[in-house]
């Protein structure tokens, strides 16, 4: 929304009506103004809040631990540029069992983090695939934890806004993205379709579609590195149990 960026907001998706994104803008007295900038980087790569709770792992922190020095500095800079907004959130409650368990997610990090590899594209893009956590959304999961074999392989369902969708399997497999070529893939990610199909908003194209050309490439060639799996999840069809990641979804009989 238009002069909201960064003021945060309860998270959207269904499931997880108890969990805000607070406002991490540079307002004093709502957001981030008053955060060291040791407080963001503990929260954004080791899942510590600037108050010492364990941050719910919505948050990527297990995939941003990976992010370089320099890489978590820039970001940092650019947060502390984002203008202030005054937007008074409540703290994210997480529930009984759930607030005690979480205590142990939470992995401080000791070392510095060198830059990526960066010599090849596959290298590359594998660095940003994590950093994406592209592998959270597009693979199943039971119990909040991804099934085994089923990694980039779609069925995991994300219901909000726009309503219950499942993500889509993206490995090098028939019923993933095996006939996606170079250029189909960034013109998936820029423009939010494939051929006349549009994404659904889940999948935050909008944002992934900002990555430079050379960027996109280098995940694209790191995508078509992975295991093919086969596993067919299709939201245009109604939603049936599969008895592969054992969630209901599109086509979900059909595995």
């Amino acid at each position: 929304m238009e002069g909201k960026l960064g003021g945060g907001l309860p998270w959207p998706d269904k499931q997880l009506t108890w969990l805000v994104a607070p406002n991490i803008s540079a307002d004093k007295e709502t957001g981030a103004g008053n955060w060291s900038d040791d407080a963001l980087a503990r929260a954004i790569r080791e899942g510590i809040g600037h108050d010492g709770r364990a941050l719910f792992p919505v948050m990527p922190y297990q995939k941003f631990r990976s992010m370089s020095d320099e890489d978590l500095a820039s970001i940092i800079v650019y947060i502390r540029s984002l203008p202030p907004i005054k937007s008074a959130l409540p703290q994210t409650r997480i529930p009984f069992p759930l607030k005690f368990l979480i205590k142990n997610v939470p992995e401080p990090l000791t070392t510095a983090v060198p830059a990526p590899d960066s010599s090849t594209a596959i290298s590359r893009g594998a660095y940003l695939a994590t950093l994406g956590a592209c592998a959270d959304c597009h693979t199943a999961q039971e119990r909040g934890q991804a099934i085994v074999g089923m990694d980039f392989a779609g069925g995991f369902v994300l219901d909000g806004p726009t309503g219950a969708v499942a993500s889509s399997n993206i490995t090098p497999d028939a019923s993933g993205i095996s006939y996606y070529d170079e250029n189909l893939f960034l013109h998936t990610l820029r423009e939010g379709k494939t051929g006349a199909r549009q994404l659904n908003a889940a999948m935050p194209w909008y944002f992934y579609g900002k990555m430079n050309d050379e960027d996109l490439k280098s995940l694209f060639a790191y995508l078509r590195t992975l295991k093919p799996v086969n596993h067919r999840v299709d939201n245009t069809e109604p939603p049936t149990m599969c008895k592969i990641c054992r969630q209901k979804h599109g086509l979900g009989d059909k595995n």
